[in-house]
């Protein structure tokens, strides 16, 4: 790495999949305000829909997610029960026309932890409340160790179409490093049920920075994923945070590479997709020609939420589920983290809302400005300043804070546009931050740039 990226590398940075971040949000906040806001919607609102499912079956030393074990199965039956009861809630509130759901989510956790009984019931409270539309995208994350060629047929049956495997690295010495066995057989067995079953998109989460990792084994990982042909590949570099995730105090710290060399990986990483065929989308995804979201970054339409980038160009995200965090054309809403108090919450027929942040008309100014510059890699700031009313000159202040990331290469300002040269786009982060009026920098509280 140029010794000039070093000081960006190792900045810490929000990953903005939301403007404000998660970190601005109020506690506490009125659930009743989620409540209202639901009511308030536009008749004709198109809809999003994200379900947390906190389960897996194996804890895996890596994760960040919030998720847990159960000691038996009839934990998991219970929530459904009070996730149903949570949609059927909202639904009762809800006054916009039926069948606008154009995107719903499961994710986690493994929402295939779930057996196929409780994802047809939570998806059937869906489609009865809120109406799902005909031709949407109904996606979720799976585990590949557990899915079957039965399996599969029955999610397809249900009308789920685009499934995510966190497939992370093939090598064995690295899986035992953090948990998780998976043989690149098992992964291209699993990927050729869904591809039997009639799913149109299969999508592959890689990692970086994880103990045992080289260049020459990412590179390699690389070229496995890429050989089955995921329409879509996100790479994530691994966050180490043992005092938030408990958990990953199992992965030793001594064994982790260096700021130099998780760059070196991340950028081997990119070059091994592009080679294959795969287009770099924003900041860490990758996407064979033929995906809409190929086609959505190039036509400039692509949008950026809480699970990454999308064709999500719903009008409201609603979130079911402990810790769901759901988006209003008013603001955030997020439920609460701990599954007791969120089903106490829906048991007094309540919102299970515990965070959240109303935002104003400059946060929604700076959100759109930050999230074409994280889904374009450019962004004119003052033709969006002046499209919602504000005049240009409140990013007076950019060109001099972005100074050192133009000395170093990783920025570009010419007038009111800003720009990051593709081959910087990890830095693109760090340059969106400069657009961020709450961000404060401060060590542990986001995620390294690299």
């Amino acid at each position: 790495m140029d010794s000039q990226l070093l000081p960006f590398a190792t900045q810490d940075v929000p990953r903005y999949t939301s403007y404000p971040t998660a970190v601005q949000f109020q506690t506490p906040f009125p659930s009743q305000t989620s409540d209202d806001w639901l009511v308030a919607l536009d008749p004709e609102a198109t809809l999003s829909v994200y379900v947390h499912i906190p389960f897996c079956r194996q804890l895996c030393w890596y994760c960040g997610c919030h998720t847990s074990v159960p000691n038996s199965y009839d934990r998991a039956a219970r929530y459904v029960e009070y996730l149903v009861k949570d949609i059927r809630h909202s639904a009762s509130l809800f006054r916009g026309a039926k069948g606008k759901v154009t995107h719903l989510h499961f994710g986690g956790g493994t929402p295939t932890y779930l057996d196929d009984l409780h994802i047809g019931e939570i998806v059937e409270a869906i489609d009865k409340g809120f109406g799902l539309s005909t031709g949407g995208e109904m996606a979720l994350e799976s585990d590949p160790r557990t899915l079957t060629r039965e399996r599969a047929k029955v999610l397809a049956g249900m009308g789920f179409n685009r499934i995510s495997f966190g497939v992370q690295d093939f090598a064995t010495p690295v899986q035992m490093k953090i948990n998780r066995l998976q043989t690149f057989g098992l992964v291209r067995a699993a990927t050729e049920f869904l591809r039997a079953a009639g799913f149109t998109s299969v999508n592959f989460d890689l990692m970086y920075g994880l103990p045992a990792q080289t260049v020459e084994s990412v590179a390699k990982t690389a070229q496995q994923a890429a050989s089955l042909k995921p329409d879509r590949i996100s790479v994530f570099g691994y966050a180490h945070v043992p005092w938030f995730k408990k958990h990953q105090k199992m992965i030793n710290d001594a064994e982790l590479p260096g700021v130099n060399a998780r760059y070196a990986q991340a950028t081997t990483i990119e070059r091994e997709l592009n080679a294959h065929g795969y287009a770099s989308i924003g900041l860490d995804h990758f996407a064979l020609e033929h995906d809409e979201l190929t086609v959505a970054a190039r036509n400039g339409t692509m949008r950026r939420n809480f699970q990454g980038y999308t064709t999500d160009v719903s009008d409201a995200l609603l979130a079911f589920g402990a810790s769901a965090i759901g988006e209003f054309p008013e603001g955030f809403a997020q439920s609460a983290r701990d599954t007791l108090e969120w089903s106490q919450k829906i048991d007094r027929n309540e919102s299970p809302v515990t965070r959240g942040l109303a935002t104003t008309a400059e946060d929604r100014m700076r959100a759109q400005v930050i999230e074409r510059l994280m889904c374009d890699l450019s962004v004119d700031a003052a033709e969006i300043a002046r499209r919602h009313g504000f005049d240009p000159s409140i990013f007076d202040d950019v060109a001099e804070k972005l100074e050192p990331a133009i000395f170093a290469g990783i920025a570009e300002v010419k007038d009111s546009r800003v720009s990051v040269p593709a081959k910087h786009r990890l830095f693109l982060r760090t340059v969106a931050a400069a657009f961020d009026a709450h961000f404060v920098a401060a060590p542990n509280r986001h995620a390294k740039a690299v």
